[in-house]
């Protein structure tokens, strides 16, 4: 099975990554599309994420009635921080006929040269990058299997979210209805 891998925080997910995923399942040879909580992001600070394990429960209540996306706990397994190159590895060899690929925005792969082992990560997984308002995707990387997608993109980020809670705003239509339920009822966000 051909799967695409789309990393990320998810402090807290939202329908921006979602229709990102779907997209993806629907205009690509992906068959699925795996979101991969990374519970500590080496290149972010982690005393602004919520808990691990809550951002996953969010990231698969978004996803259980949608067949051909899934959630990963994986790098809840693996040493931290989580780097990509080793999470990749990992799942190659715990599930070897499985294709996998790498989804990110264009900002990330802007970045990509602060990755570790990046080279590695292009030379053997195909690349998907959608494109991020400001970052405009440009291949500097022409032996590597990167495909540019314009999905449908949203200007919402989990920043924007979290900082909506903590203001007392509204995140209706802007997070899936059982992930606003989760956030509201157990006060996630409100003291960032």
């Amino acid at each position: 099975m051909k799967i695409g891998l789309y990393f990320g925080s998810f402090n807290p997910i939202h329908n921006g990554h979602l229709i990102i995923a779907n997209y993806i399942v629907q205009h690509t040879g992906l068959e699925q599309v795996w979101f991969v909580v990374s519970p500590q992001n080496p290149l972010k600070k982690s005393g602004s994420l919520l808990n691990e394990y809550h951002r996953l429960y969010m990231a698969q209540i978004s996803v259980e009635e949608e067949p051909a996306l899934k959630v990963s706990d994986i790098e809840f397994r693996l040493p931290r921080p989580s780097y990509t190159i080793d999470t990749l590895t990992y799942l190659d060899e715990k599930y070897p006929s499985h294709e996998f690929a790498l989804i990110m925005g264009s900002d990330s792969f802007q970045n990509l040269p602060s990755w570790k082992n990046y080279q590695q990560i292009l030379s053997r997984y195909p690349v998907y990058v959608y494109e991020r308002p400001a970052h405009a995707p440009v291949n500097i990387y022409p032996e590597a299997r990167i495909t540019f997608l314009h999905a449908p993109l949203l200007e919402i980020s989990s920043t924007y979210i979290r900082n909506n809670v903590k203001e007392g705003k509204s995140i209706r239509f802007l997070v899936p209805d059982k992930v606003r339920n989760e956030i509201e009822q157990n006060g996630y966000y409100r003291n960032q």
